[in-house]
């Protein structure tokens, strides 16, 4: 007697069988450029590709065991140093020199360029290796975020092949790690989306094209800091919160950059993170974060403003240099920017 033959519901269809790992996404884009491609971003991508799987395994251990408290030193910026930002620093870092293919490396976690001894690796990147670890113990969502630029000379590697605007990055992303673990990615060809399958231990593409909406509905600033935030950037506020047509802005602010970010990415409005009266150039850094999220923003279809510089025109005086940064869907950006143009205060940026 033959078996019952099964259907699937009208509401129903079979997964597919056409899985576009990040491997093969990267592998594509390379024999899309040709002769040009020499490979060695291939190379440098997939192996960020494993520190990745590598720091989400981490995070998910540190949130059963003591891995999250203080490791007893501080970085560069003042930050208390917690164990898990030290792990993912050692992580990222020892993954790219392995390479081969790096020659500069700069860590938020590192007060000076990691210069790679004896490496003709053609690429410098730049990286955050654990955003937003103080949020760990909260179960809020953290990540990394790097950016790459390409060595002038190998040979002659310096601190200068990354002192460069962020409009001369050849490729940027952020991975975030939270209930799901997601790989952003750009290599100046629009941005994808992937999203890691732990049975089979890949990424898979699961938000080709990324599009931010030309106008959002939902704004993210941290509005504890509003009484030293400047005119325009309060007046911005006023605006959206207080709207003539009577439809207010929603506010959601997380407090981890990548996970506010990739929310703007995918359902529009804006992120800022302003300089104000007490603190002169911004919090957020230029080289492995303004500069690798607002080259992702621009790739998706927004913009990313100081407010009255596009950001990734900022020329960089130092590694660890910051700046104010507000990116998100074009129409609310643009707005903003009113605001500013119009204000007669100092203008820093």
């Amino acid at each position: 007697m033959a078996a019952p033959q099964t259907t699937l519901g009208a509401d129903l269809e079979p997964p597919t069988t056409d899985l576009i790992t990040l491997t093969r996404h990267i592998l594509s884009r390379q024999r899309a450029l040709g002769e040009e491609a020499s490979g060695d971003l291939t190379m440098l991508l997939i192996a960020i590709q494993v520190t990745s799987k590598y720091i989400a395994s981490n995070v998910r251990k540190a949130r059963l065991i003591n891995l999250v408290g203080l490791a007893g030193a501080s970085n560069v910026q003042g930050e208390d140093q917690k164990k898990l930002d030290v792990l993912s620093n050692d992580i990222m870092v020892n993954a790219l020199s392995a390479s081969g293919k790096c020659s500069v490396m700069v860590s938020e976690e590192v007060d000076e360029a990691i210069i790679v001894g004896g490496s003709k690796g053609t690429y410098a990147v730049v990286f955050d290796p654990l955003d937003g670890s103080s949020n760990i113990d909260a179960g809020v969502n953290v990540g990394t975020i790097f950016g790459i630029y390409k060595v002038a000379d190998p040979s002659k590697a310096s601190v200068a092949d990354v002192l460069k605007p962020g409009r001369d990055l050849v490729a940027a992303g952020y991975t975030m790690y939270g209930s799901s673990c997601n790989l952003v990615l750009s290599t100046g060809q629009g941005v994808d989306g992937f999203t890691l399958d732990e049975a089979l231990g890949e990424f898979i593409l699961t938000h080709p094209d990324i599009k931010i909406p030309s106008r959002g509905k939902i704004y993210s600033f941290n509005e504890g800091n509003s009484l030293h935030f400047y005119e325009p950037t309060n007046k911005y506020l006023e605006s959206i919160k207080y709207p003539s047509n009577g439809k207010p802005y929603s506010a959601r602010y997380i407090g981890s950059m990548v996970a506010d970010v990739h929310r703007t990415l995918l359902y529009g409005g804006i992120f800022g993170y302003p300089d104000d009266k007490k603190s002169k150039d911004g919090k957020l850094r230029m080289l492995y974060e303004a500069f690798p999220m607002s080259f992702l923003t621009e790739q998706a279809g927004g913009v990313a403003t100081t407010g009255t510089q596009r950001i990734l025109d900022v020329v960089p005086k130092n590694i660890h240099g910051r700046c104010p940064v507000f990116l998100g869907s074009k129409d609310d950006v643009e707005d903003l920017k009113k605001f500013y143009a119009a204000w007669d205060g100092e203008k820093r940026w």
